[in-house]
């Protein structure tokens, strides 16, 4: 596998649009649009949220049923979640004139929306955004990239990553682009986020290495500890690289579930890196726990514990937190055997180890604290299973952004 320059447009036969439509925002593009010029079969993973917005539901009837799918169209700005009957037909609006200007059935076409819970979107707008966007669809780089900037909301900054690995021969690309700043917890997390890939693959098992991948990498992430009303995570595979079709579990398939891995563990990490009013991005490793679930678990309640974020934002090496945030997970282990530690680029240290180590260096733990990517270690000494779950630091800014995103 190779790491290569662009997002969603990489692989061969996905374009890219971007556009301001004045949904909710002045100024800026808020409409994006992929498209395949080959017909998709896709793969999506949704919210658990009992509150599922109209897009979520109208993406997840395609997905489920739909053997191809030839678009997105994706606004930001407002949700159209809890909007009722409208709301859904809404949906259907927008697929039946992106569908119109394609060539394709509504069907064919996913939406998604993310911004304000409760607003009812503009239609009209978006049809006009629509206009817009297709004839200005392109492969280049600069498309995927400005599709990326246009669906993003408090984000500060586009989310993309592109690979390209070889299956039975054949150069086979996949590139993806996300958006998740605020409202992020595990359980699929908050964010849309998108891959394309050229290669080939049977529909069932493009689901299955699709929901696969989200256990260990966007089921991983919290910057808050709320789950959206939107979640969406979508794949779209068009065939167009010509690899022989990927029909069962061989040694191609695990291939591209380590590229479709890496890619997704990429995104889960920018979007924590940039967790509304972030400083920095927390990543706990959990290690020597009695089992893979228990690691998991215990991973997800340091990362999202507010007690142990705020620390990370203030540099405090304050492990007391941190061993707290284990034992109120819920999953069984020996405090007495446990050990805490630090890690950064600045050095790492030991914190604890079944008692308080003696004459903590503050200073250097405050300097390793500082880096922007600060590593707990948190080992049970219980077992041979580990697990990594994502976060930030919590700052006064997280509280000034969602104070006043309605308004």
């Amino acid at each position: 596998m190779k790491i290569i320059s662009g997002g969603i447009t990489a692989p061969m036969g996905f374009q890219a649009a971007s556009a301001e439509a004045r949904i909710k925002y002045e100024g800026r593009k808020d409409m994006a649009m992929i498209m395949s010029t080959a017909p998709c079969r896709a793969a999506g993973v949704y919210t658990t949220n009992k509150v599922k917005a109209a897009p979520v539901l109208w993406d997840k009837e395609i997905t489920d049923n739909s053997p191809n799918v030839k678009a997105v169209v994706i606004n930001s700005g407002i949700a159209n979640a809890c909007t009722g009957q409208e709301g859904m037909e809404i949906c259907r609006d927008i697929a039946e004139a992106a569908g119109s200007a394609l060539h394709a059935m509504p069907s064919e076409i996913l939406v998604c929306s993310t911004g304000v819970i409760g607003m009812q979107i503009p239609l009209e707008r978006m049809k006009a955004g629509i206009g817009a966007l297709v004839p200005a669809l392109s492969d280049s780089e600069e498309a995927g990239l400005q599709a990326a900037r246009a669906i993003m909301t408090t984000d500060t900054k586009p989310k993309q990553i592109a690979v390209e690995l070889s299956l039975s021969g054949r150069k086979v690309t996949i590139g993806a682009m996300c958006k998740g700043s605020g409202m992020i917890a595990p359980n699929m997390c908050t964010m849309l986020a998108f891959v394309t890939t050229d290669a080939a693959m049977e529909k069932s098992l493009l689901q299955k290495a699709l929901k696969d991948v989200v256990e260990d990498t966007f089921n991983m992430v919290s910057v808050d500890g709320d789950t959206s009303t939107n979640d969406t995570l979508l794949l779209l595979a068009n065939g167009e690289a010509e690899n022989p079709e990927i029909t069962e579990e061989n040694e191609e398939y695990h291939a591209f579930c380590n590229a479709l891995y890496y890619i997704c563990e990429q995104l889960a990490r920018q979007i924590a890196a940039d967790g509304e009013g972030a400083t920095k991005l927390l990543t706990v490793k959990v290690k020597n726990a009695a089992s893979k679930e228990a690691a998991k678990t215990m991973a997800r309640s340091i990362a999202r514990s507010s007690l142990v974020k705020a620390a990370m934002y203030g540099s405090d090496a304050n492990w007391g937190r941190i061993l707290c945030a284990m034992g109120y997970a819920g999953v069984p282990f020996d405090p007495e055997k446990a050990e805490v530690g630090i890690e950064s680029e600045a050095g790492s240290l030991l914190l604890y180890n079944g008692a308080p180590v003696p004459d903590i260096d503050e200073d250097y733990a405050t300097k390793i604290l500082k880096a922007e990517e600060v590593i707990v270690n948190a080992d049970c000494h219980d077992g041979e299973a580990g697990a990594t779950a994502w976060g930030c630091d919590l700052t006064y800014d997280y509280v000034k952004i969602n104070a006043d995103y309605r308004s």
